[in-house]
């Protein structure tokens, strides 16, 4: 699972959040979202959070510069369990024991 913050540079119109919602082609495949949603009130349609469990290259960027609009800021919020919810930029923490595990399973797949 991979959880995004993306800002993009200009309001994400309803028809092209229920296009990402619904899935959609580019580049002869087939494109699914896990899920989207506005982030916090839903005021700002600039701050988009996306969740999708594709590993695709750049897939995130692609989808919304197939809709035409620009990606401002790309950040992975949420990887194999981790977060980075209530840590400061610049700062760290040290792993818990089941945090490793996960880590070295995920670093162990073919």
């Amino acid at each position: 699972r991979k959880i995004y913050h993306v800002e993009i540079d200009k309001a994400l119109a309803r028809a092209d959040f229920l296009k990402i919602e619904e899935g959609f082609k580019l580049d002869d495949e087939t494109i699914h979202v896990d899920r989207i949603e506005y982030i916090g009130d839903g005021k700002d349609k600039k701050q988009i959070g996306l969740e999708l469990h594709s590993g695709q290259n750049r897939i995130v960027r692609r989808i919304f510069e197939h809709l035409e609009y620009k990606v401002l800021r790309l950040d992975r919020v949420y990887y194999a369990g981790l977060t980075k919810k209530n840590l400061p930029r610049g700062h760290w923490r040290l792993l818990e024991e089941q945090e490793i595990i996960m880590l070295k399973m995920i670093s162990s797949k073919p």
